[in-house]
């Protein structure tokens, strides 16, 4: 078989038309070849009048080595995962969080043998679907079961986006994964997959079933309270739940948990600062979006964006988890603050889309010395916002027109905000500080020269959107271990994962490394 790359489509292509557009590629008979099956699709619509796909094809045809010296064609080579061989570690290793990193580390050490504990300090996927949606209608916080905390981690309240910039080949057995789970067979070839929150859920089910299905244990309501360590090896943990005793731990508490950074500061783990961001909310409605990036063309996918700029200080402003056809959620996962993410259902069907705007926050920013500084500005910024709000988890927001001109809305303009506990109109530069804020005007403007439209004066701003990436990395080596042997950190919240697919790819590495001892 070869891989056939930069295939134009039409939009309304089927199988046959696979077959034929393989062969005019290639300027050969359409009968030679047996078939021709989707490896990558994207939809090109630079020219608004002549919006098209752009595929690769994985082509099964006559006398293959002939084609391969086209411009166009290589050789395919299925990607196998290499499964490692069967552990016989001593003690059982354990699995620090359910997020994509957890999950995935403690799959491969279940296939291979290795009977991990995979421990979540939240509930399981069910019992948290519900006290998410008992928040969202204004019910009580859990701060054990929230968008940050749970099975699946805060990716299940997103919209499971699998785009990512790695070109890890372990990804590729996430996506086997997750289509083995119950996701959608398209993810395996779209060049922007997604899953959507509501088959979310049921696939990270699948996958927890899978590891307890293999001799894997999962215990919830199980929270991380302790090590102990003994000449700078990890010996056994204390848990909310009693005590295990292990001498590996892939630690992949993700980002929020704040409580278990301290932890690590406190057992002498070697952490240092690194750059995060914080921002808002933007919102658009859904046709807005469709008309930015398509014009009048009809019957096309939900539309998105992806928008970066660079500020005259050199400060960088970006678009990040856009959610076409979604909805603004609440995250907090502390009392008395708000928080806000966003995400979509598979159909991505809401009215409104949303996106995080935000502004690149360095160490040098923040006070020298201070390990936790970045924690400490997340928290900062995510209790102001509660009180801007109005002190009941309603989050603030200013329209964009008023922003820019510096001054404080007072009503809702003609687009809905879809923050589910509602919204309080105000002043939302009075939530960050100055650096942020006059970031953010300039981000508007600028990115408004790209996507002609983004700065519509009546786009909601709606904040604080504060999570989008850990403000600490808990050091490992290449061994991935961290100064305390036999403890892996891992994905995003230790710093070395940015969303669902290159944290599941980091889950496969530190798991790998537990069984074999190397990197593979």
């Amino acid at each position: 078989m070869i891989k056939l790359n930069n295939v134009r489509l039409p939009l309304n292509f089927n199988d046959d038309i696979l077959r034929a557009e393989a062969a005019r590629k290639l300027h050969t008979k359409e009968s030679i070849i047996s078939r021709a099956e989707l490896f990558r699709l994207s939809l090109d619509a630079r020219d608004k009048g002549d919006i098209h796909y752009l595929a690769s094809l994985v082509v099964d045809i006559e006398n293959e080595n002939s084609f391969v010296r086209h411009k166009d064609a290589e050789k395919y080579i299925p990607y196998v995962y290499p499964q490692p061989a069967v552990s016989r570690l001593e003690r059982r290793p354990v699995v620090v969080g359910s997020g994509p990193a957890g999950l995935f580390a403690a799959l491969i050490l279940a296939y291979a043998g290795a009977r991990p504990i995979l421990i979540e300090r939240g509930k399981d996927v069910d019992l948290r679907l519900a006290d998410v949606a008992a928040f969202q209608r204004g019910g009580a916080l859990d701060p054990e079961s929230n968008v940050q905390f749970g099975e699946g981690g805060a990716g299940t309240f997103s919209d499971g986006k699998l785009t990512t910039g790695t070109r890890d080949p372990r990804l590729r057995k996430v996506i086997a994964e997750f289509i083995d789970a119950g996701a959608p067979e398209e993810i395996a070839w779209l060049a922007k997959p997604h899953i959507g929150t509501d088959k979310l859920v049921s696939v990270v089910r699948n996958l927890r079933k899978k590891i307890t299905a293999l001799g894997g244990t999962v215990r919830f309501g199980c929270r991380l309270t302790d090590f102990y360590i003994e000449n700078g090896r990890l010996r056994g943990i204390e848990t909310s739940r009693g005590q295990i005793d292990t001498d590996r731990l892939i630690l992949a508490a993700g980002h929020s948990a704040r409580d278990v950074f301290a932890l690590c500061a406190e057992k002498g783990l070697l952490m240092e600062r690194k750059p995060f961001s914080v921002g808002v909310r933007i919102e658009h409605t859904q046709r807005q979006i469709q008309q930015m990036q398509y014009g009048a063309a009809a019957g096309l996918p939900p539309a998105d964006y992806k928008a970066a700029v660079h500020l005259r200080d050199g400060r960088g402003v970006y678009t990040f988890c856009m959610c076409p056809g979604g909805r603004v959620v609440a995250a907090a996962s502390e009392e008395n603050t708000v928080v806000t993410n966003g995400m979509s259902l598979y159909a991505r069907a809401d009215k409104n889309a949303n996106s995080a705007l935000l502004v690149s926050v360095e160490p040098e920013d923040l006070p020298a010395g201070d390990l936790f500084a970045g924690v400490k500005l997340q928290r900062k910024l995510e209790s102001r916002a509660f009180y801007l709000g109005g002190g009941d988890y309603r989050a603030p927001m200013t329209l964009v027109a008023d922003f820019l001109k510096g001054q404080r809305s007072t009503d809702i303009g003609s687009i809905e905000p879809s923050y589910p506990i509602g919204v309080t109109p105000t002043d939302i530069r009075r939530l960050f500080p100055e650096f942020i804020s006059s970031a953010l005007a300039e981000g508007i403007i600028l990115i408004d020269r790209r996507l002609r439209g983004f700065a519509c004066p009546d786009a909601p701003l709606t904040g604080v959107e504060s999570r989008s990436s850990s403000p600490l990395r808990i050091v490992r080596g290449a061994d991935l271990q961290s100064s305390v042997r036999g403890i892996y950190p891992c994905g995003e919240g230790a710093g070395y994962a940015g969303g669902i697919m290159s944290a599941a790819a980091d889950g496969i590495r530190c798991a790998e490394a537990v069984l074999n001892g190397v990197i593979c």
